[in-house]
């Protein structure tokens, strides 16, 4: 059995789908590298491909004692939200609709919180699947898929339409520049230029830099 399991967790399209998903938690988490166009233009592209690899995964048996390890912690998730709410800024909110024939029926959803959910998912799936033990990378990605079905591939859908109507919208997208933070000492009169030095560090101690 665990021969089977061998060829489908090394198959073609679960380690493109992993590629994919590592490149996707790899890009998220160089946030501050790219300009506000620029990551919200790559996520345009990444989601589609993300959600195709994911829909080609093949299927799994689901008698599995493994319960898949999980990596990212509540505070490494409001980091990252942090810092991808920080970039796409006003233009994070959009309305979602459930039932096109009931205006109502509708929430404010967040492109920041779209990423961040499917960045979580990715990532304790990546972890778990670099064990390299057949039994936890085979629960690690039938939990992947799951949560794909269940919850992550409807927050892609919905965050690429909104990603969508940014990018083709009327929406100016430049970021304005903003003047450094100044900061007084307390006990010192020397001026602090703070250009988020902490939270920078925090991500490089993140991706293990």
């Amino acid at each position: 059995m665990k021969e089977v399991f061998s060829e489908v967790v090394y198959s073609k399209n679960v380690i493109e789908f992993t590629t994919v998903a590592l490149e996707y938690c790899n890009f998220v988490e160089s946030v501050d590298h790219h300009s506000r166009k620029e990551f919200i233009s790559k996520i345009q592209k990444i989601f589609p491909l993300l959600y195709l690899k994911a829909s080609l995964l093949p299927a799994t048996d689901d008698e599995n004692d493994e319960i898949p390890e999980k990596f990212v912690t509540e505070d490494d998730y409001n980091f990252v939200l942090k810092k991808i709410l920080a970039k796409i800024g006003e233009f994070d909110s959009y309305q979602e609709i459930f039932d096109q024939k009931m205006n109502d029926a509708s929430f404010d959803g967040s492109i920041a919180e779209n990423i961040t959910d499917i960045y979580q998912d990715l990532k304790d799936f990546l972890l778990a699947y670099r064990i390299g033990t057949v039994d936890v990378m085979k629960a690690a990605l039938l939990e992947c898929q799951t949560n794909f079905e269940q919850y992550w591939g409807q927050r892609l859908v919905n965050g690429l339409r909104a990603i969508h109507n940014l990018v083709y919208g009327d929406a100016d997208l430049d970021e304005k520049p903003l003047k450094p933070l100044i900061l007084k000492a307390e006990n010192d009169d020397d001026e602090i230029e703070s250009n988020d030095t902490l939270l920078k560090q925090q991500f490089r101690n993140y991706r293990g830099e």
